[in-house]
C-alpha cells in the first residue's frame, strides 16, 4: 500500500504545474510571503492539507536551482556554484522546518501519514542532489582551485564541509553504487520514523491505574494531584489515580512510591515499551544496523562508527571509547558502592533496577535531609524561567520580552523577542508542558536559523526549545525538581546558541556544528543552574515566596555528588551500548536483547541498572540516520569540555563580563565558520582537561 503511495506522489511531483494554481488558490500559506512579526509562520493559517503541495513545490523548485547551476557556461566559482547552492531550496526549507517541528510536538494520524509518505521523497530529493554528477563537477572545480578566489574563513569552511558532504553523499559511487546507497538511505529514512512512532505510540499507551489511595503511600501531594486530574478527563477513572510513562509523571512515582510491587509494575512497563508487540522496534533495530553497516562500507568505511566521527572532533572509534573507559571504571566503582549501601537498608529485600531510585531518596533525605519533594517547591517554573532569564541579561545584556502577537504553535507555547542593546536579535518560542502528541525528552530546534541575504542584509533566527515538564495542578504551579531546573538551563544553552549566532551562511550558522561540539554551550549553562549564587536568584517558595536558604542550599551543594554512580553509568552504558552496535564491520542478525546484554556484560554493567535507554527505545540513535548515532558519547565528550571551560569562568567570576563576552564571541557566535577544536582553544587557551569533569561528578 505504502509502495503505491509514493508512486502516486510521484506522479503527482512530476505533474504539479497542472495543480501549482490550484494550491496557490488554496491560499497555502507556504507559498504566500508572511506577514507575521519578524516573518515568523503563521501558525494559525497553516493546514495539515497545506504541507504536500509545498513540500512537492519544495523540490521542483530546488530541482529547478541545482539545474540552473549545473547549466551555468562560467567557469566554476564559490559565488556561481557553493553559495549558488545555499540560497536554493528556500520554500523546502520553509516547510520543512514546520512540518518536522510540529510532526514532534503535535503529532497525530494525520501528521504521521503525511511523513511516512514525503520522507522517501526527501530521501531521494537528496541523493538526487549529492549524486548530481555535473553539480559534483562543478563543486570539486571550486575546491581543487579554491586558492585562485579570495575567500573568508567561513567560506572556506563552508567549501571543504560541502566538498565533503558530496563524498560522503555517494557522489563518486558507480551507477549500480549509487542506486543502492539511494535505496538505503530511503529505507532508513521510513525505519527510523516508524521507530519514532512506535516509541511514541508506546508511551502514550500505557497507563498505571490506582484506585487504593493507600498505594499512594509516600507519593508527593502535587504528584498525586496531577495523576488525579489525569485520571478525570476519562470517564473509566475519574475518582482515580492515573500515573503514565512520561517522566514528569513515572520519575516520582519510582522515586517515592512505597508500594513496590506497583514499582515494579510501572518499571517493567517502561523498560519494555517496544519490545514485542503491537509496537515493537526489534527488527527495525536489526534493518537499520545492518542498513547503516552496508552504507559505510560502499562510502569505503569500516562501519558506521567510521563514517559518523570522521566529521566529529573525535575523528575515531577508539577515541570515543577511549574517554568512554576513562570515565566507566570510576563511574561503576561507585555505583556499587551506591548499591551496597542501598542493600543494607533494604535488608533481606534484593535491590531490584524499580527499588534504585526509591532507595536514593530515601538516603538522600536521610544523610542530607534534602527531600527533592520540598525542594521542588522552591521552583515554580514561572519564576525560574524568570531568574534563568536574570543569568543570560547578567551574562550576555540581553532581555526576554513576551510578545503576544506573535502567532505560536499552540496555547500552552509562549514566544519571545531576544533584545540586544535595543535591537531584536531573534525570536525564542518556549514549550513547556508534556502532552500525549509530543515526543519525550526535551531538545532545541529552529524554524529558521540566523543567515545574511545575498545583499548583506541580516535575518534574525527564529528559535524553539521544548519540554515535558508536568502540567500545573488546580492549586499548584508546575513545580521543577534540581534536574529539571538544569534541563531549563540545558536548553536555553542550546537555544542562545543559535541566537548568537553572527554566520553568513544557513549551513554554517548556530547549532550547524560538530555532534560532540553541539553540547558545549548547552551543558555549561547546567552549572549556572545549581551555582549557589544562581540558586538563590532563582529560587522562591512557591507558597511563602521565600528564597531558599543558604544553609539549604549549601546543603544541595554537597548532595550534588551524591547519586553519580548510577547517574554516570546508566549515560556511559547507553554511549557504549551506541558504539557497540555502530562499531560493527559486518553484517549480521542482530537480536536487539542479546546483542544489549552482550554489551553489557562485557563491561560489568550490574543487573540492577539499565543503560539510560533500552535499544528498543533509544531514539537517540535509531531515529535520526545522521544525529545521535555513533554519537551519544557526545553528552560526555562536549562534558569534558563545558566542565573545563566553567572553570574559567569560576576562576574569573560566574558573572565576569569580560569572560562571557569571550565565550559569546569565541564559541556562541562562531557556529561552524571554523575547525570545533580551533575556536575552544581560541577561548580557554588551551585543550580541555578532563580532571575537573571527573571531579564534578565525584568520580575522582
Amino acid at each position: 500500500m505504502k509502495k503505491c503511495i509514493i508512486v502516486g506522489l510521484a506522479i503527482s511531483i512530476f505533474a504539479y504545474g497542472c495543480r501549482s494554481k490550484k494550491a496557490n488558490e488554496m491560499n497555502n500559506p507556504f507559498f504566500q510571503t508572511w506577514d507575521t512579526p519578524y516573518q515568523v509562520p503563521p501558525f494559525d493559517k497553516i493546514k495539515v492539507e497545506h504541507y504536500l503541495p509545498a513540500f512537492e513545490e519544495g523540490m521542483r523548485m530546488q530541482m529547478a536551482e541545482i539545474d540552473t547551476i549545473c547549466q551555468n557556461p562560467a567557469t566554476p566559482t564559490f559565488a556561481n556554484t557553493i553559495e549558488a547552492m545555499e540560497y536554493s531550496g528556500a520554500l523546502l526549507d520553509k516547510v520543512s522546518s514546520v512540518f518536522f517541528n510540529l510532526l514532534e510536538t503535535d503529532n497525530n494520524e494525520e501528521m504521521q501519514s503525511i511523513a511516512e509518505t514525503i520522507a522517501p521523497l526527501l530521501s531521494e530529493h537528496n541523493d538526487n542532489i549529492n549524486m548530481n554528477k555535473d553539480l559534483f563537477l562543478r563543486v570539486k572545480y571550486v575546491y581543487e582551485h579554491q586558492q585562485e578566489e579570495t575567500l573568508t574563513e567561513e567560506q572556506t569552511r563552508l567549501l571543504e564541509e560541502t566538498y565533503k558532504n558530496f563524498i560522503r553523499g555517494g557522489a563518486n559511487l558507480t551507477g549500480q553504487q549509487q542506486e543502492r546507497f539511494k535505496a538505503i538511505n530511503q529505507e532508513i529514512a521510513e525505519l527510523t520514523l516508524k521507530f519514532n512512532n512506535n516509541v511514541l505510540a508506546a508511551t502514550n499507551a500505557y497507563r498505571l491505574i490506582i484506585d487504593d489511595s493507600a498505594d499512594l503511600n509516600g507519593l508527593p501531594s502535587n504528584v498525586t494531584a496531577v495523576a488525579k486530574e489525569e485520571a478525570d478527563k476519562h470517564d473509566s477513572t475519574k475518582g482515580k489515580w492515573v500515573f503514565t510513562l512520561q517522566n514528569p509523571s513515572l520519575l516520582p512515582f519510582l522515586e517515592y512510591a512505597g508500594n513496590r510491587e506497583k514499582r515494579r509494575e510501572i518499571w517493567e512497563a517502561y523498560a519494555s515499551r517496544c519490545n514485542g508487540g503491537k509496537y515493537d522496534n526489534n527488527d527495525i533495530i536489526n534493518r537499520l544496523v545492518n542498513l547503516r553497516i552496508e552504507r559505510a562500507h560502499l562510502l569505503g568505511y569500516a562501519s558506521h562508527a567510521d563514517f559518523i566521527l570522521d566529521e566529529n572532533m573525535a575523528k575515531t572509534p577508539a577515541a570515543a571509547y577511549d574517554l568512554l573507559l576513562k570515565v566507566w571504571q570510576p563511574a561503576i566503582d561507585k555505583a556499587k558502592q551506591e548499591l551496597a549501601t542501598y542493600q543494607q537498608k533494604a535488608g533481606k529485600e534484593k535491590i531490584e533496577p524499580w527499588d534504585w531510585r526509591y532507595y536514593t531518596e530515601l538516603i538522600r533525605k536521610e544523610k542530607y535531609d534534602l527531600d527533592q519533594d520540598s525542594i521542588r517547591s522552591y521552583f515554580p517554573l514561572e519564576n525560574t524561567l524568570k531568574g534563568m532569564f536574570s543569568v543570560a541579561e547578567k551574562l550576555y545584556n540581553i532581555t526576554l520580552r513576551i510578545n503576544k502577537d506573535i502567532p505560536t504553535y499552540g496555547k500552552d507555547v509562549i514566544a519571545y523577542e531576544v533584545i540586544d542593546n535595543n535591537q531584536t536579535i531573534g525570536i525564542l518560542y518556549m514549550d513547556f508542558y508534556v502532552r500525549p502528541t509530543k515526543s519525550s525528552g526535551a531538545w532545541m530546534t529552529e524554524f529558521r536559523n540566523q543567515h545574511l541575504q545575498p545583499d548583506g542584509s541580516n535575518v534574525i533566527p527564529v528559535i524553539s526549545v521544548v519540554y515535558n515538564f508536568s502540567q500545573p495542578a488546580k492549586n499548584t504551579p508546575s513545580l521543577l525538581t534540581i534536574d529539571d531546573v538544569q534541563t531549563l538551563f540545558h536548553e536555553f544553552g542550546h537555544a542562545l546558541h543559535g541566537l548568537f549566532s553572527k554566520c553568513r551562511y544557513k549551513s554554517t550558522a548556530g547549532t550547524n556544528v560538530a555532534r560532540d561540539f553541539v553540547e558545549l554551550p548547552s551543558q555549561i549553562m547546567e552549572n549556572w543552574a545549581v551555582y549557589p549564587e544562581v540558586m538563590k536568584m532563582i529560587s522562591k517558595h512557591y507558597i511563602t515566596g521565600e528564597a531558599m536558604n543558604d544553609e539549604l542550599i549549601n546543603t544541595i551543594q554537597q548532595s550534588l555528588t551524591y547519586g553519580q554512580g548510577f547517574a554516570n553509568t546508566e549515560l556511559i552504558a547507553a554511549s557504549l551500548l551506541d558504539m557497540d552496535y555502530h562499531t560493527l564491520t559486518e553484517q549480521t542478525d542482530i537480536h536487539p536483547d542479546e546483542f544489549e546484554q552482550a554489551s553489557m556484560n562485557k563491561y560489568g554493567l550490574i543487573q540492577e541498572i539499565i543503560p539510560r535507554y533500552k535499544s528498543q527505545y533509544f531514539k537517540h540513535i535509531f531515529t535520526d540516520a545522521f544525529g545521535y548515532s555513533a554519537g551519544y558519547y557526545s553528552y560526555t565528550w562536549s562534558a569534558v569540555l563545558d566542565a573545563d571551560a566553567f572553570e574559567m569562568f569560576k576562576e574569573n567570576g560566574i558573572f565576569n563580563k569580560e569572560t562571557a563576552t569571550k565565550f559569546r564571541t569565541c564559541i556562541l557566535e562562531k557556529g561552524n565558520t571554523m575547525d570545533p577544536m580551533k575556536a575552544y582553544i581560541n577561548f580557554r587557551g588551551h585543550t580541555p582537561d578532563i580532571t575537573p569533569l571527573l571531579k564534578n561528578r565525584g568520580l575522582k
